[in-house]
């Protein structure tokens, strides 16, 4: 499975040969293996790089089991590399040969289904998941005190109690504040020890925003939203409910940031629009979010000696005077340059704002 270290690794790995990068869609509701291999033989028909494409044919011959919804394949054979990752999450099949790994489809999935944390609360306990690249990577529950409800009128009457809100009795009260403070401590090191990047909260209203108030404010900033559940629902009905709500939120940040990025740009502000003003921000590592419309490509050049990249093809590079080398795609090595410098990348689904202004964007550290 796909983690963390292994985006790392991918994302550092440039050689001085030819890296082959395959994405192949592989969902067994649309087709069978047959069908697909058919598909694979179609794409990798104009790529020359022999050992490679025999390489990437023996591994879906011999080692992949087409269970997956896709699989990522990088195939370097002159450096005796090769990664190979079944998914559990869909992605476009395309094919890609640069001096690095083709990295925007990673960088689309890894920001919509990598590390989610979903916190399902009621007034008792709380059950954890940690979903990852669409699957299930653990979860774990605490469970506190049994709430142990007064019929309604009966509080007031006995001798000695206060009645709390809604009828509910002090002792109630004192309870529920205590699983309260215990499913909070409880969530906040499984988040922790998780690397959760994003959270969810399942549960009623009342629930949902009594568990949110109390979180420690590190984590309520990763919040992106909740849903209705009952605490007894399946990891299959979670996973579908979470990340449906994750989807609707990530929708609206997109569009957010693309506004933002727009309104810094014509205000003369921290932001830019455009491929080659972009471009030229995130060759001096300025980019602190960089936004590109899925799908989008463009050949660029980079400088040999400065690393600046540009999309006008030239080839002399006009800061330092060295040899520019000529890329298919100048905006996957603009993504991995921005997350090498740590920065965010957005790849941003149906935009039509961010369309109209070049399809790429970005918002600037100064």
């Amino acid at each position: 499975m796909l983690n963390e270290r292994d985006i790392k690794e991918i994302l550092d790995y440039r050689s001085s040969n030819q890296v082959v990068s395959l994405y192949l869609n592989t969902e067994p509701a649309n087709g069978n293996a047959d069908a697909y291999r058919l598909q694979l033989r179609s794409l990798l028909k104009g790529v020359d790089a022999a050992q490679d494409i025999q390489r990437i044919e023996q591994y879906f011959n011999h080692e992949y089991d087409w269970s997956g919804k896709s699989v990522a394949v990088f195939s370097c054979a002159a450096d005796h590399y090769f990664k190979a990752f079944p998914l559990a999450v869909p992605v476009r099949s395309r094919v890609r040969i640069s001096d690095h790994p083709h990295f925007k489809p990673l960088a689309d999935l890894w920001d919509e289904y990598g590390g989610y944390g979903v916190a399902l609360v009621d007034k008792q306990g709380v059950r954890l998941f940690h979903f990852n690249m669409g699957v299930l990577e653990e979860q774990e529950g605490y469970l506190g005190e049994e709430v142990k409800h007064i019929k309604h009128g009966e509080a007031s009457s006995l001798t000695g109690r206060r009645a709390g809100a809604a009828g509910k009795t002090s002792s109630e009260d004192e309870i529920e504040n205590r699983n309260l403070k215990g499913q909070v401590n409880f969530s906040a090191k499984f988040f922790e020890d998780k690397r959760i990047r994003r959270i969810l909260i399942g549960g009623t209203d009342e629930n949902i925003a009594r568990f949110r108030e109390q979180l420690p404010k590190t984590w309520q900033s990763l919040i992106v939203g909740s849903f209705h559940s009952p605490i007894t629902a399946s990891h299959a009905e979670v996973q579908s409910k979470a990340y449906q709500a994750g989807a609707e939120a990530e929708k609206k940040r997109e569009a957010s940031l693309v506004d933002a990025a727009i309104t810094a740009a014509a205000k003369g502000g921290a932001g830019m629009v455009g491929v080659e003003e972009t471009l030229h921000a995130v060759s001096n590592h300025r980019v602190s979010t960089l936004l590109v419309q899925e799908g989008f490509f463009s050949s660029g050049v980079e400088c040999n000696g400065c690393g600046r990249l540009s999309g006008h093809i030239t080839d002399q590079c006009p800061v330092c005077g060295n040899e520019n080398r000529k890329l298919l795609d100048v905006i996957d090595t603009a993504v991995v340059s921005v997350l090498q410098s740590g920065g965010d990348v957005e790849i941003v689904h149906e935009s039509a704002p961010l369309e109209a202004a070049g399809r790429v964007a970005a918002l600037l550290r100064y």
